[in-house]
């Protein structure tokens, strides 16, 4: 039996003694190492190569056999999620917005805008349950938001909160192999030297190459005030593995948006560079402010006689209140611009905040304005629906 061959079946032994479910940190070692094996070997049956023993007799050795790429891709895939700041999400985004599967994007965003005003924190202060529904909400409005990442889920790639699904390679290799071949070789004997060399320094042996390979990066998942997002904010995190790091938010970062910060992710092996820590940045709606590429849409309540008679009125921008002149004869519906008062990314021109006018009327009315306005009705009539009339 060639020796590099034996260094694959230690491994193997290795990996099956921990029963497969065992949560073993090395294991995420093993995921990038048994995939370059699978480039050099088409596994066909391990039975043969397989400790006995804790898992059975050798009727037992095909599930066996199983166990080691399910506890491999099992351990990888649970190792990343727990480096992840995640939400505790449901299985389905599409039940978390209320919408079908066929719903087109426009419907999802208007599914989600209406239940973020609902479920806002803001709006419901100390209300641990309306939060934790509110940061469901958002997860899933994140992933059916981005179309590819949609398209991943559908297709049973990424899971609910936009993780990878374990690779289900291995399992295909060994359910769909027969027994006429133990292992087919597609490279040379180096290539056997390597993998036994990358295998020795991971068990501790002494393997004749030194092995390096980049360090994974890690993602994380990070929810921003709306005022932080468009101006620009730092802010101090600490990771899950304990460390902490200054980040800064650029002004204009968009909701989904991802900030890379270089050499902060998973450790290099052998003395190759670290990976970076990937942050997909998760904007709060507002509760008065909405954006519009670089604009600002609000929402501005005026009085009755604030839009007959015209008023100089102060307005809220992301910047401060600003002062504003509302034309006399102003309808609802009315939209006003605020020249430069939108957001101002770190590279392009800044956009405008777009004021739209509603007419409110006084909560209790009086008999004073009632009697004026029969009174005017007899000598204004006027019909503000008669061009719609015309179009029916």
């Amino acid at each position: 039996m060639p020796r590099d061959l034996n260094g694959l079946k230690a491994v193997m032994r290795h990996v099956a003694s921990l029963r497969g479910g065992v949560m073993y940190d090395g294991m995420l070692l093993l995921r990038p190492l048994l995939d370059k094996v699978n480039g050099i070997f088409q596994v066909r049956d391990l039975r043969d190569h397989l400790p006995k023993g804790p898992f059975g007799e050798a009727g037992q050795d095909r599930w066996r056999s199983h166990m080691i790429y399910e506890g491999v891709a099992r351990a990888s895939s649970l190792s990343r999620m727990s480096n992840c700041w995640r939400s505790s999400v449901t299985d389905d985004p599409y039940k978390v917005l209320g919408v079908p599967r066929t719903a087109t994007q426009n419907e999802i965003r208007k599914a989600y805008r209406k239940r973020a005003k609902e479920l806002h924190p803001d709006l419901n202060p100390g209300d641990q349950q309306v939060e934790t529904q509110f940061k469901e909400l958002s997860a899933a409005y994140r992933l059916l938001n981005d179309p590819e990442q949609r398209a991943r889920f559908d297709r049973g790639e990424v899971d609910a909160s936009g993780a990878e699904r374990p690779d289900q390679r291995f399992y295909r290799h060994y359910a769909d192999a027969d027994q006429a071949g133990r292992y087919t070789s597609t490279g040379g004997s180096r290539e056997f030297e390597d993998i036994s060399d990358i295998f020795s320094d991971l068990f501790g042996g002494q393997g004749r190459g030194n092995f390096q390979a980049r360090g994974q990066d890690l993602h994380y998942q990070l929810e921003v005030e709306f005022l932080d997002a468009v101006n620009g904010a730092r802010r101090r995190i600490t990771l899950p593995d304990g460390k902490t790091l200054e980040l800064a938010i650029p002004a204009g970062t968009r909701d989904g948006s991802t900030l890379r910060l270089k050499g902060k992710g998973a450790p290099g092996i052998g003395g190759a560079e670290s990976g970076d820590a990937l942050i997909a940045v998760n904007v709060r709606p507002h509760p008065t402010f909405s954006r519009n590429g670089n604009d600002i849409d609000v929402e501005l309540p005026v009085t009755l006689y604030e839009a007959v008679l015209g008023a100089k009125i102060e307005v809220p921008t992301i910047s401060g209140r600003v002062a504003m002149t509302v034309p006399k004869g102003s309808s609802s519906g009315d939209v006003l611009r605020l020249k430069g008062k939108g957001v101002k990314p770190e590279n392009g021109p800044a956009g405008d905040q777009h004021v739209r006018l509603r007419v409110v009327l006084p909560e209790k009315m009086d008999s004073d304005l009632e009697s004026f306005m029969e009174t005017w009705r007899r000598t204004h009539a006027y019909d503000p629906r008669e061009a719609m009339r015309r179009t029916l």
